[in-house]
C-alpha cells in the first residue's frame, strides 16, 4: 500500500469524517512549521505535508475508496471509480496531485495563514499573511530565588548555578538539557535585584525559550540588619555603661575589627551614626552607607538601700532645671 495514511493521522481504517477532522486538526497544530524553531522546520514541513496529504485523500470518499483497494499507487490513475483502476501488475508513474484542504480547517488553526497544498505537491506557508506572533513570542519567564549572605552582598561574590531546562530537539520534541551558568554578584546589590539570562528558560512548542531570572534574597545576619544602604546594630548597655561610657568592638562584614568609643551619656533610644561603615552603594561603588548603632539601656531590676543612697548622693544635683 506504500504510505499509510491512516497511520499518519493515527486513526483506524473505519474512522468517520468527524474523527478524521479532529485527528487532522490536532496533528496540523502540532506540526505546523511556524510553531517550530528554525532548526526543526525541515522535519516539521515534511510531517505537515504528509498530514495534509493523508487528510486530503481520506476525507474524499472516492479517493479513500481507491486508496483502500489499491493503495497510494491507485491514486495515480485518472479513474472515476475503484472498478476502473487497472491491475497492480503495472508499475505506475506517480502523478498524484492533492487537492486543496478546506480553508475552514486552516482558519480554525491559523487564522492568518494560507498553507494548503499547491498543485506541485509543495507547501506554501507564508503566502499573503502577516508574520505569526508565535515566532517572536517568548515562553513564560522562569524565576528562582538566589539566597545570599549579607557578606556576599557587601563584598560581592561569584556563583555557578547548575540548571535543568526543557528545550525542543531537532524534531521539535521536548528534551531536558543541563547547563552551568556563572553569576557575578556585585557589592551593594539588594534583596529583589533580578539577574536575567535571556532565553535560558523552558521552551514551548512554537515559542522562543523564556528568560531565566534569578531574584536576590537576603539571608538574615546574626549581628547586622540592612536598611537600604545602611547597616543597623542593636546594642544593649547597662545603666552604668550608659552613664560612664563604653568601647564597642565589632567585626565588620569584610572582616575588619572596628572599635568605637562611646563617651557621651546614652539615653534610651539613642542612635550613634558611624559614617561610611554601611553597605556599598551598587551604582557608586566608592561610596557606602552608614552604620547605625541603636542603644537599649538595661536598668537594674532592684537596688539595695546603700545603692539608692549612693545614687541619691551622686545624682542629687541633676534634674533641677538642667539636663
Amino acid at each position: 500500500m506504500g504510505m499509510d495514511y491512516y497511520g499518519i493521522l493515527k486513526v483506524s481504517s473505519k474512522a468517520n469524517e468527524d474523527e478524521l477532522r479532529r485527528a487532522y486538526k490536532k496533528l496540523a497544530m502540532r506540526w505546523h512549521p511556524d510553531k517550530h524553531p528554525s532548526g526543526a522546520k525541515g522535519l516539521a514541513e515534511a510531517k505537515f505535508k504528509q498530514i495534509c496529504e493523508a487528510y486530503d485523500v481520506l476525507s474524499d470518499s472516492q479517493k479513500r475508496q481507491i486508496y483502500d483497494l489499491y493503495g497510494k499507487d491507485g491514486l495515480n490513475y485518472n479513474v472515476s471509480s475503484p472498478s476502473a483502476a487497472p491491475p497492480r501488475t503495472t508499475a505506475p508513474s506517480f502523478k498524484y496531485n492533492p487537492s486543496p484542504v478546506p480553508d475552514d480547517l486552516f482558519d480554525d488553526l491559523f487564522p492568518h495563514n494560507s498553507c494548503s497544498p499547491k498543485s506541485d505537491n509543495t507547501f506554501n506557508f507564508n503566502i499573503n499573511r502577516t508574520p505569526s506572533p508565535s515566532t517572536d513570542k517568548k515562553a513564560a519567564a522562569l524565576e528562582n530565588k538566589l539566597v545570599c549572605t549579607l557578606e556576599d552582598l557587601y563584598k560581592g561574590s561569584k556563583r555557578k548555578m547548575k540548571i535543568e531546562r526543557v528545550v525542543s530537539d531537532h524534531s521539535g520534541m521536548p528534551m531536558n538539557v543541563e547547563e552551568v551558568l556563572a553569576i557575578d554578584i556585585r557589592p551593594g546589590w539588594k534583596k529583589g535585584t533580578k539577574i536575567t539570562f535571556p532565553e535560558k528558560g523552558n521552551q514551548e512548542a512554537g515559542l522562543v525559550p523564556g528568560d531565566l531570572i534569578f531574584v536576590i534574597d537576603e539571608k538574615p545576619h546574626p549581628t547586622f540588619k540592612r536598611d537600604g544602604n545602611d547597616l543597623i546594630v542593636n546594642m544593649k548597655v547597662t545603666l552604668l555603661e550608659a552613664l560612664t561610657g563604653k568601647t564597642i568592638s565589632m567585626t565588620t562584614l569584610d572582616g575588619r575589627n572596628l572599635n568605637i568609643q562611646v563617651s557621651e551619656i546614652v539615653k534610651p533610644g539613642h542612635e550613634l551614626v558611624i559614617s561610611g561603615e554601611g553597605m556599598p552603594i551598587s551604582k557608586e561603588p566608592k561610596k557606602r552607607g552608614n552604620l547605625r548603632i541603636k542603644f537599649e539601656v538595661k536598668f537594674p531590676t532592684r537596688l539595695s538601700a546603700d545603692q539608692k543612697a549612693d545614687l541619691t548622693r551622686v545624682l542629687s544635683g541633676y534634674g533641677r532645671g538642667r539636663d
